[in-house]
């Protein structure tokens, strides 16, 4: 693809320097018509006596509150999870997408402070992962994926969380070999004018406060919502007593207002922003800012005609802004290999869309076939200070160009029903990727430039992805079984083209060498649900050729990153199940084992997380429940030492721990909602096997890691209305 080419979106993408702001203030005064036009709806509610009150919300029972989680819920479908993010969960409520996701079956995070974790799924990680927020890529800045995506993300701004493992949708877009994570919002109807309302209250140890707000107010023909939550953390201490440099801030607001004519029509345009900063342990630089700010507009219509089901088609625009520095919540390290104050701000800014169709071929046939689009550039600007300044004017530097990403793709998912109790289902898509590096320069020896051998230089590639699987319900029995084999081929991202010093061996760098990765796995597994028993399994097992790779080799100013491929097998399975003997008591379990072998060198995959069991007792009688958890997880041996991926590598084995947590809850009424928890309650100091090395700007010996919070505890006030 020529450069040219992307003259359209670089029109919008290259706002005047005051643009930001100006947005930032478009999208306050967004926020502030809608919560004015939602009094003006409440208000119309007075005077339309003919309509029910009753009409304008929610039944008795479908708005009493649900009880606490301490284990995800069972899949619905074969390889698909779906859960309610505002529902209390333990550990401590989440503080963004990653450290809501570890609690289900197979996800891990990997830590470097208090939040900001990047998630990992059956040992993949990055791009492999496709993360969603109400149908929009919002990708990181980083090159060190310091802001990974889901750092951007505030669980219960949401209403739903669907998780698809493996290889087993093409509908989401590209490359997501490991699963898919779509974060949705639904449409708030109502029947007369009204108003709903959403609201929470957390405190915690360590100064943990969040507050968090969903209104919404509409009539038949339309409706605005507004979200907005703040949350906050010091620094915790681990089970020793020991502090860990673990602060951070963050807020979001964000603001949707449709128009739905009729109950299966709908047209939605959102706006939404947010900041925060976060003290890392486990990098030599903090987060000081995390900029998001969103714009979209969303239509869907449903039961067009007997043949198209349902048409949705999408727009958006998504920016990250991200700064880091080492002053402004640590002191430089003088002893360090950045002794001055230094300061970057990086910027991703996404374009994007989505046309979609569910077709009824005929009465066993559905198709769901469309288009996606994505166009991403990425730029930075830095700055450093002489030894003892206080701080650095990187603001007023340009804008360095870094790279431009594209990619667009078809795809077709078919599914068949062949009788009632048995299904097939397959997927078959195709992708244009391409990538222009736009770095004149590149970082050469003791941290000098040098011309980048392949500046203005693109590369592009046609990919290829599909999956069939097959799905039974067993006669005369509450269980079924499924098999499926998928195929996906995934570009590399940002953060594998750009972020290497090095490419393989006898390539000029990792941008024109690097091979897109081919993930080819058999998912398999089973359910089964009775009244008091419920379980599941499901288990796969893969091949990935050209594997990407990150080996770190030490040097005096610091290891030396190289982007490598390799071959690799993969393997795992995630066992669970819940047990009712009586009304009042629930017992639940779950365990989740990954495999990875590098074929090429006859060694373990790095960064692979251990076998991990949880175990949780539940009682409730009326409006009173409590529980316990106990989450156990074996040590890890097979490791990769120097091996791993952008973000952190290998540096030894872990050991194994087990960590108890106990909660009680009480139900005020359908309405009122309050939970007390406490994590960790014997104070256990332990480490995750996935993890950042703490950095010696904070007095960390070398390949020390970061521990994880001591004896933690916490209480939530829900209010539904």
């Amino acid at each position: 693809m020529s450069s040219n080419r992307f003259s359209l979106s670089s029109a919008s993408f290259s706002a005047p320097s005051r643009g930001r702001w100006f947005r930032r203030r478009i999208i306050t005064l967004a926020v502030l018509s809608l919560a004015a036009g939602s009094v003006n709806l409440a208000r119309a509610q007075t005077v339309v006596a003919s309509a029910p009150a009753a009409a304008s919300t929610p039944s008795a029972q479908e708005t009493s509150l649900p009880p606490i989680e301490v284990l995800a819920a069972p899949p619905m479908n074969p390889l698909t999870v779906v859960t309610d993010p505002k529902t209390p969960r333990q550990p401590l409520p989440a503080s963004d997408g990653a450290d809501y996701l570890k609690t289900i079956p197979g996800f891990a995070t990997v830590r470097s402070g208090g939040t900001n974790g990047d998630l990992v799924l059956r040992g993949m990680f990055g791009s492999r992962l496709g993360i969603l927020t109400n149908g929009a890529a919002l990708q990181g800045a980083c090159p060190g994926r310091m802001d990974a995506p889901a750092s951007y993300i505030s669980p219960e701004s949401y209403d739903k969380v669907t998780v698809i493992k493996g290889p087993e949708t093409v509908i989401y877009g590209p490359g997501a070999s490991a699963g898919t994570v779509a974060f949705e919002r639904d449409t708030p109807r109502f029947d007369a004018p009204g108003m709903r309302f959403d609201g929470s209250l957390v405190g915690g140890s360590y100064g943990r406060n969040d507050q968090n707000a969903d209104l919404a107010a509409g009539t038949q023909d339309m409706y605005a919502r507004i979200i907005a939550n703040h949350a906050h953390s010091q620094d915790y201490k681990d089970g020793d007593g020991n502090a860990v440099p673990s602060q951070w801030d963050k807020w979001n607001a964000d603001a949707a207002i449709g128009i739905t004519p009729d109950a299966n029509t709908r047209l939605e345009l959102t706006a939404g922003t947010g900041d925060g900063y976060a003290k890392y342990a486990g990098r030599s630089m903090d987060g000081v800012h995390f900029r998001r700010e969103t714009f979209g507009l969303r239509f869907d219509k449903k039961h067009i005609n007997d043949v198209i089901q349902r048409i949705e088609a999408q727009v958006y625009y998504n920016e990250a802004d991200h700064v880091m520095d080492n002053y402004t919540l640590r002191a430089p390290d003088p002893l360090s290999s950045m002794p001055m104050p230094m300061a970057s701000e990086v910027r991703r800014r996404t374009a994007g869309g989505r046309v979609a169709a569910t077709l009824n071929l005929a009465d066993p046939l559905t198709l769901v076939t469309g288009v996606d689009v994505q166009a991403n550039k990425l730029d930075s600007r830095s700055a450093m200070a002489m030894m003892g300044a206080a701080s650095v004017d990187y603001g007023s530097q340009p804008w360095r160009a870094n790279a431009t990403m594209w990619n667009i793709g078809a795809f077709g998912e078919l599914t068949w029903d062949l009788s009632e109790t048995k299904r097939a289902i397959a997927g078959l898509r195709v992708d244009r990727s391409s990538a222009r590096d736009d770095r004149p320069t590149v970082s050469g020896m003791m941290g000098m430039t040098k011309p980048n051998p392949t500046f203005g230089g693109e590369r592009v590639n046609y990919l290829p992805s599909g999956f069939a699987r097959y799905e039974q319900d067993l006669a005369g029995t509450p269980a079924m079984w499924y098999a499926g084999i998928g195929h996906s081929e995934r570009f590399p991202d940002y953060w594998e083209l750009f972020s290497p010093k090095q490419g393989p061996a006898g390539s000029v760098n990792a941008f024109s060498s690097i091979q897109p990765e081919k993930t080819t796995q058999l998912d398999v597994g089973a359910q089964y649900k009775t009244e008091k028993l419920d379980a599941w399994v499901s288990a796969y097992a893969g091949m990935v050729q050209d594997f990407i790779l990150f080996d770190y080799t030490p040097g005096m100013m610091g290891a030396t990153s190289r982007a490598t491929n390799v071959n690799a097998r993969i393997a795992g399975s995630e066992v669970g199940g819940t047990w009712r003997p009586a009304k009042a008591w629930r017992f639940e379990t779950s365990l989740a084992y990954a495999y990875g072998h590098n074929a090429d060198s006859g060694g373990a995959l790095p960064q692979i997380p251990p076998l991990e069991a949880r175990f949780a007792l539940g009682y409730a009688h009326r409006a009173w429940s409590a529980g316990a958890l106990w989450r156990v997880v074996a040590p890890q041996r097979s490791v990769a030492l120097g091996e791993g991926n952008v973000v952190g590598k290998d540096f030894g084995p872990s050991a194994g721990f087990g960590v108890l947590s106990l909660h009680a809850q009480y139900d005020f009424s359908k309405k009122v909602q309050f939970t007390i928890g406490i994590d960790n309650v014997l104070n256990k100091s332990y480490y995750e096997h996935l993890n950042l090395a703490g950095n010696a700007g904070f007095g960390f010996p070398a390949n020390t890691p970061v521990m994880e919070p001591g004896r933690t505890a916490w209480a939530r006030l829900r209010v539904k209305l």
